[in-house]
């Protein structure tokens, strides 16, 4: 009965996709329920700090750059049965120092710690999900990616709905800090998903026995290197770019209106988790009913241009309106159609790669490069602003900038197909 239930949105072909499919669903749900149990309380923190964020941004960059090859050592040297969850219990152990931290130390130094922790989340945030879906684009080739990514990516949002409606339940019941701890629990329970995707289902590029049991060749700096040599992976680490510069703006301005509209540290962080709440809610909508159904019909390319074309649609009416009601509307547009039809066509991109550009030059484009984006594009708002610049401005200045990644998905995912069907140059 639940194959058959799952089967009427997603193409199930045998027992052991339908096997994978679950456990993959059931990791991604619990990873994203850690995540937006810390994503308000980061977000609260950029409204509380707004004056600092494009300097906490400066040091998330370096820390990813610090990050990136220590964990590309670690995929040289243990399986993806080991460093997966590794990678998990390591930031678990973090969440808990920051927690004793806030307890144990003077309250005169929380503004430091929040600022460590706000740069410690962002490294969290990119890294647990590229692991993830480095690990999927491993286990499910090119065709099952096509079928089954969006379904897998429908536990990501049913988590995400999860982390936001225990945050926005709790941020104003209890202190703030105690959600620190409980966003250990479901990534435990994800680093335990890993283990047994890992054991049990082997499919995707991981048909020769024994191959998932291996270390990843290269070594820690193999990854960024094989980015600088490949026109497919620069074009992917330019729509990474674009893309971060679009949720630059929109961050940076949703940080100021939302700082001006709520006093209360408990308010904004109920406000963000409730933004977080609508954003899954109409992700899954997407994910359930219609990605995989665009992806076939539309095909990669057009189903990645889909979003940059509304934000430049987004833009000229933020610049027209530049309210909070008009950006929240844009916001969660925004972020509804990434996470629901940008985030499943962007893992297909990998699944033609081999898997050391799956471990090592995907964390290093969607972390390192994610991040320097963020850092360059906060610079860019800084400066906007500071020449006196409205909201409303610079949102039509960013227009242009989304339309260029428009005509970038196109080509990416043209090129995406060739290298499908072994017309291009892996």
């Amino acid at each position: 009965m639940l194959k058959a239930l799952i089967g009427k949105f997603a193409d199930i072909r045998d027992d052991t996709e339908m096997k994978g499919l679950l456990i993959a669903t059931a990791y991604g749900f619990f990873i994203m329920f850690s995540y937006y149990i810390l994503r308000a309380v980061r977000d609260e923190i950029s409204s509380a700090d707004r004056g600092n964020l494009q300097y906490l941004w400066t040091a998330v960059f370096f820390v990813m750059l610090l990050a990136v090859p220590a964990y590309s050592w670690l995929a040289s040297k243990f399986s993806r049965g080991v460093f997966v969850p590794l990678a998990n219990r390591f930031f678990i152990l973090c969440l808990v120092i920051f927690w004793a931290c806030i307890v144990y130390l003077p309250l005169d130094a929380r503004p430091w710690i929040d600022r460590i922790f706000y740069v410690w989340s962002s490294v969290f945030a990119l890294f647990v999900v590229t692991v993830f879906w480095g690990f999927m684009s491993d286990c499910f080739d090119n065709s099952q990616g096509k079928r089954l990514f969006s379904f897998i990516a429908v536990g990501s949002s049913l988590g995400g709905m999860a982390g936001s409606s225990v945050t926005a339940v709790l941020a104003e019941m209890v202190p703030v800090f105690s959600l620190l701890l409980l966003a250990c629990i479901p990534l435990e329970v994800a680093s335990w998903c890993a283990r047994f995707l890992h054991r049990s289902f082997r499919t995707g590029s991981v048909q020769i026995p024994g191959e998932a049991e291996k270390v990843i060749s290269g070594n820690a700096w193999s990854g960024m290197k094989a980015v600088f040599a490949s026109p497919y992976l620069l074009a992917i680490a330019a729509f990474i770019a674009l893309m971060t510069f679009v949720s630059t703006m929109l961050y940076f301005q949703q940080a100021s209106l939302v700082a001006d509209a709520f006093a209360n540290r408990g308010e904004r962080t109920a406000f963000y988790a409730r933004i977080d709440l609508l954003v899954s809610a109409l992700t899954i909508v997407f994910q359930v009913y219609l990605t995989a159904r665009i992806i076939k019909w539309l095909g990669v390319g057009l189903t990645l241009a889909a979003v940059p074309a509304l934000m430049a649609a987004g833009f000229v009416l933020l610049g027209l309106y530049p309210t909070l009601t008009g950006l929240v509307g844009v916001q969660v547009i925004y972020r509804a159609g990434r996470y629901g039809l940008t985030k499943p066509a962007r893992e297909i991109l990998w699944t033609v790669l081999g898997r050391e550009a799956k471990y090592k030059s995907k964390p290093f484009l969607d972390a390192a490069v994610y991040r320097g984006g963020d850092l360059l594009s906060g610079w860019i708002y800084t400066g906007l602003a500071a020449v006196g610049l409205s909201i409303g401005a610079i949102a039509l200045t960013a227009a242009p900038v989304a339309g260029l990644w428009t005509i970038l998905a196109l080509k990416l995912g043209a090129k995406q197909e060739k290298l499908a069907t072994g017309e291009g140059d892996n």
